[in-house]
């Protein structure tokens, strides 16, 4: 019988209970009022016990609560050094903070148990280069090469849309969960690998990776992102976002998968995946990975 369980708050946020220590994958749970699609039942506010905060990248969707969390327990929040900067802005504490870049390993401790989590460099997903998200088994080409200069640019319409084509509480939920951001981006990508009493645990947020990083890596289980244009090596995936979930399955080979980021958290900007092709994909790939599809606070054991 496994001993650690999964709660899936949404979006990319999870809480994962194991050896007596309560973690918070992420921590955008809060929706905008009367414009978002389903969501669980809670909010950040409602976060009551939690030891750690472990967040792949700077991001309102995936940072905006982590605030709330901290003021209510006594977390300690492991991010990049931007997420450790919009954190400070918002009033959080430095000394209950690791900054982390890649190739770090961290005892996770609590007098219950231990749990061992290892920190890579990542890849955020191409979002320049698409407006609306696409559905999973859209192929997208083309977008190679691009400068730096020119994403940028694509970004800021890309905003320029948001703050128009949104619902207005939408806007308003944006406006309020941006608050200490600036325009340096994700504050560099991060995946996570957590050795835990009884499995290995691979946490991605954003649809992105290196190969030669994910390749080496061979967790039990692995949350996969699934939503926007695939990043690999830094270019976006001549394919779909199906066949990039298959891509990354194939690498890790791990016994589960669970889909991350794939609801409908910003309608308008978001789209409820489908997730048959991509269930399709794993099984043409990966016939011996199992998808696990979870819902919402479902606190599921994921290692048996």
């Amino acid at each position: 019988m496994s001993d650690t369980t999964l709660d899936w708050y949404g979006c990319s946020t999870f809480g994962l209970h194991t050896a007596g220590i309560h973690i918070l994958l992420d921590a955008y749970i809060d929706r905008a009022a009367n414009a978002a699609g389903p969501s669980p039942a809670v909010g950040a506010a409602d976060i009551e016990q939690c030891d750690y905060i472990i967040v792949g990248h700077s991001h309102f969707d995936h940072l905006f609560g982590a605030e709330q969390v901290m003021a209510n327990t006594d977390a300690t929040l492991i991010g990049s050094y931007e997420t450790l900067r919009v954190m400070e802005a918002a009033g959080v504490a430095v000394d209950r903070m690791i900054p982390v870049a890649g190739g770090e390993t961290i005892e996770l401790e609590r007098a219950e148990g231990t749990a061992r989590l290892s920190v890579f460099p990542s890849q955020h997903s191409c979002v320049w280069s698409q407006g609306p998200m696409a559905q999973a088994d859209e192929v997208c080409i083309g977008d190679l090469g691009v400068t730096h200069q020119e994403r940028q640019e694509r970004m800021a319409k890309l905003m320029e849309y948001l703050g128009t084509e949104l619902a207005p509480a939408a806007i308003e939920h944006m406006m309020l969960s941006m608050v200490g951001h600036s325009d340096r981006g994700d504050g560099g990508a991060l995946v996570f690998l957590l050795d835990v009493p009884d499995g290995r645990l691979l946490f991605q947020d954003t649809s992105g990776h290196w190969s030669g990083v994910l390749r080496n890596l061979r967790p039990d289980v692995a949350i996969l992102a699934a939503a926007g244009r695939g990043n690999i090596d830094g270019e976006p995936i001549q394919g779909s976002l199906a066949q990039f979930v298959g891509r990354q399955a194939d690498m890790l080979r791990p016994r589960k998968v669970v889909l991350s980021h794939h609801d409908d958290w910003l309608p308008g900007f978001s789209v409820p995946t489908d997730v048959a092709p991509i269930r399709d994909e794993l099984a043409r790939v990966v016939p011996t990975t199992e998808l696990l599809e979870i819902g919402y606070l479902a606190g599921t054991p994921i290692f048996q």
